[in-house]
C-alpha cells in the first residue's frame, strides 16, 4: 500500500465533503428484512459496510468462462478479487468515517445473505449466464432496496450478454447512460466523467497513450478498437427514478484498487480516480 503526497492532497482537498457524506452514510446503512420489506439487523461488526461480490457461473472454455493468468486458473466472477476490494476497504478507512467491516463478502445471488447486503459487486460479467432462481432473486432484490455495480467488461459482446442478462431481470427497463452533472459524479469527489481504467498489465510501452484493454482478448475476438474506447457509463431506474444498477463497462476500475501498489505511475494516473468514483458510488448507494 502506498500514497505519494499528489495522492494524499488530492484527497484532503475533498475531506470535509467525504466526511459529511460518509457520516450521513452510515446513519442510514442498515441490513434488509426479506420479510416485511424493511431494513432488519445490522451487519457483522455492528453498523457497517461491507463490500459483497457476487459469485457466478459463466459459459465457455479456456478464455471465456475461465482464463489463466499470474500462475492460476481464474473463474471471471473472481476477476480482480481479493486484492481489489482489500485495498478498498483499507482505503475507505483511511479516507472516511464509514464503519467498515475489514473483510469483503461473496455470496451467490440465490444466498438468502444477499438481502442482508445493501451494496452487491459484479465483475467481469460478460461471459455471465444466470438460472431463473438467480433472475429472480436479483429482481427481487433490486426492487427491495438493493444496488448493483457491474465492472470491468469489455466490447459490444460482453455488454449485450450483460444486458441481455439483466433484460430477463427488468424487461421493460432500459439502460440509460450516467450524464456529467449525476449526483453519482459528484456526492464526494468532483469527476467530470467516469474514468476509464486499463488493466495494469496493458500499459506498457508498446500500446503508449491507449487507455482501453485490447479488443482481440474480449468477447468477440476482434481487433476493431473502435467499440473500447470511449467508456459505457449506464445506469438502471426504477420506475420511480431510483438508480438500481450502475454498470461501468469499458473500464476496469477494480483494477485501479487492486494494482495500486505495483507502479507509482498506475497509481497516480489510474488509481486515484478509481479511489475517487469507488466512493462516490458506494456513498450514493448507501444514502438514497
Amino acid at each position: 500500500m502506498k500514497q505519494p503526497s499528489a495522492a494524499r492532497n488530492y484527497f484532503q482537498r475533498h475531506s470535509l465533503p467525504l466526511l459529511l457524506c460518509c457520516m450521513a452514510c452510515a446513519a442510514v446503512h442498515a441490513d434488509y428484512d426479506e420479510r416485511n420489506n424493511a431494513m432488519g439487523a445490522p451487519s457483522p461488526g455492528g453498523n457497517q459496510f461491507q463490500f459483497t461480490r457476487i459469485q457466478y457461473d459463466s459459459e465457455g472454455g479456456p478464455r471465456e468462462a475461465y482464463y489463466y493468468f499470474e500462475g492460476r486458473v481464474w473463474q471471471r466472477w473472481e476477476t480482480d478479487y481479493p486484492r481489489a476490494e482489500e485495498n478498498l476497504l483499507i482505503r475507505l478507512r483511511e479516507l472516511t468515517t464509514l464503519d467498515v467491516f475489514p473483510e469483503p463478502k461473496v455470496l451467490r445471488l440465490t444466498d438468502d445473505a444477499l438481502f442482508a447486503s445493501p451494496f452487491i459487486f459484479m465483475s467481469d460479467v460478460g461471459w455471465q449466464v444466470l438460472s431463473e432462481k438467480e433472475v429472480e432473486r436479483l429482481r427481487k432484490y433490486l426492487l427491495r432496496g438493493g444496488f448493483l455495480w457491474a465492472d470491468d467488461f469489455w466490447g459490444d459482446k460482453e455488454w449485450d450478454n450483460f444486458a441481455g442478462n439483466m433484460r430477463r431481470v427488468f424487461p421493460d427497463l432500459a439502460w440509460r447512460p450516467i450524464e456529467a452533472g449525476h449526483p453519482v459524479l459528484n456526492i464526494v469527489f468532483k469527476l467530470r466523467e467516469c474514468p476509464q481504467i486499463p488493466a495494469r498489465s496493458f500499459v506498457h510501452a508498446g500500446r503508449a497513450g491507449k487507455t482501453w484493454d485490447p479488443p482481440e482478448i474480449h468477447r468477440g475476438w476482434s481487433s476493431d478498437e473502435g467499440q473500447v474506447r470511449q467508456v459505457n457509463f449506464q445506469g438502471l431506474f426504477d420506475a420511480q427514478g431510483r438508480l438500481m444498477a450502475l454498470a461501468t463497462h469499458n473500464t476496469d476500475i477494480a483494477d485501479g484498487w487492486e494494482r495500486e501498489g505495483e507502479d507509482e505511475s498506475f497509481f497516480l494516473t489510474y488509481s486515484i480516480r478509481a479511489y475517487a468514483l469507488a466512493i462516490n458510488i458506494i456513498v450514493y448507494a448507501m444514502s438514497h
